[in-house]
């Protein structure tokens, strides 16, 4: 009899920079490069679990800051956990809730021991430290597990940047602590480092050294898609995948367009999360092979055609883009719940046809043939 591992990464195929692979879990395996659906508040949002694993989603993503805040994580601890709560029963990372407290800036007092901030539901009180970030992602039962750490802006002064990389490897180290005091939790499920440094190659290295030093199951890529632009992100992944361990899974951070995607394979990124997909969903934008569209525009009130060609989703295999536009016209809920599917979908797509080409060794043809169509 073979039991399930808590966690084991294996590289496929390799071309270039470029990784396809497995992780493998007790809930399940997740194919990399894999995409995350965000689900925030234990829902991606107009959507039902069991239609986004349809879509190809091995794995979601849920946030500590929100969950924390509502229903509260021993509410979730009390009704069975995340995966029972939300009938997901697929892996679960869950991100420490570091960026969202560090988004308000007006609201919060970050010290060593950690931050002290003010809900933005209610104005209740709260403190987050490593110990306690862990504390919640235990009770919310998630299968990946992230560091607390600090995200400041890439604009910020080079000092200040080096000093918050430094706290973030303490609380990397005590974030390691807490999870590994976890018991049962800690047995079954993994934890991830998160490197910053902003887009200075050398702090990116120590933090990287440092990280490495603690151990971790996963090393992920922060402090990026904060504001610096594509051309700087894309800059700082030039280097900043190479110096974790290639046997770790690597994870870039709330990243992005589709196009981001692929410049970030091409460099050795493995795993992905953003709300684009469906937050654009909600607001008329739909991702296709040949470029964003905005389906609030006129020209597609009477285009019986399906949103995308190439897609086989149920959304354009069912419904035109006149059909399409006149719910977003008419604010139906619909429209909202219709759009994300396809865009869920086509990341996955995506997804896919990358693993696919890294598998063949045709994954330069195919960023370059997806380039010119995405891009124009």
């Amino acid at each position: 009899m073979t039991t399930k591992p808590r966690f084991a990464f294996s590289i496929k195929a390799r071309d270039g920079a470029a990784r396809t692979g497995e992780i493998r879990m007790r809930r399940g395996t997740i194919r990399t490069p894999a995409f995350m659906p965000v689900g925030t508040a234990a829902t991606v949002k107009a959507m039902k679990p069991e239609s986004v694993r349809a879509l190809g989603a091995d794995i979601i993503l849920g946030n500590t800051y929100h969950l924390m805040l509502r229903p509260g994580a021993e509410r979730v601890a009390r009704l069975g956990g995340l995966h029972k709560f939300m009938n997901w029963h697929r892996p679960i990372l869950t991100d420490s809730g570091g960026y969202q407290v560090m988004s308000l800036s007006d609201l919060r007092k970050l010290t060593e021991e950690g931050v002290t901030f003010k809900s933005h539901i209610d104005g209740s009180r709260h403190h987050l430290t490593p110990e306690r970030s862990m504390e919640i992602q235990r009770l919310l039962g998630s299968d990946i597990v992230m560091a607390f750490d600090e995200c400041p802006r890439a604009d910020r002064p080079r000092e200040e940047i080096a000093a918050s990389m430094e706290m973030s490897m303490r609380w990397a180290k005590r974030s390691r602590d807490g999870f590994d005091s976890g018991g049962d939790h800690a047995e079954r499920s993994a934890l991830f480092g998160i490197q910053q440094g902003a887009l200075d190659r050398d702090l990116r290295q120590i933090s990287a050294q440092k990280l490495t030093e603690i151990g971790f199951d996963g090393y992920a890529i922060g402090g990026l898609a904060v504001g610096e632009g594509q051309e700087a992100m894309f800059a700082t992944l030039d280097f900043a995948p190479a110096m974790l361990p290639d046997h770790a899974p690597r994870y870039l951070m709330g990243v992005g367009k589709p196009d981001d995607l692929v410049g970030a394979v091409e460099r050795g990124v493995d795993m992905f999360d953003c709300v684009l997909p469906t937050r654009s969903g909600r607001n008329q934008q739909a991702f296709t092979w040949n470029g964003p569209l905005n389906l609030r525009n006129a020209k597609h009130a009477e285009d019986t055609g399906p949103l995308d060609p190439r897609c086989h989703c149920p959304t354009c295999t069912t419904y035109s883009r006149a059909y399409l536009h006149h719910l977003g016209k008419a604010g139906e809920i619909l429209g909202a719940m219709l759009l994300t599917e396809h865009n869920l979908a086509f990341y996955q797509q995506l997804m896919q046809a990358m693993r696919e080409a890294i598998a063949g060794g045709t994954f330069a043809a195919f960023a370059a043939e997806f380039r010119r169509d995405y891009l124009g």
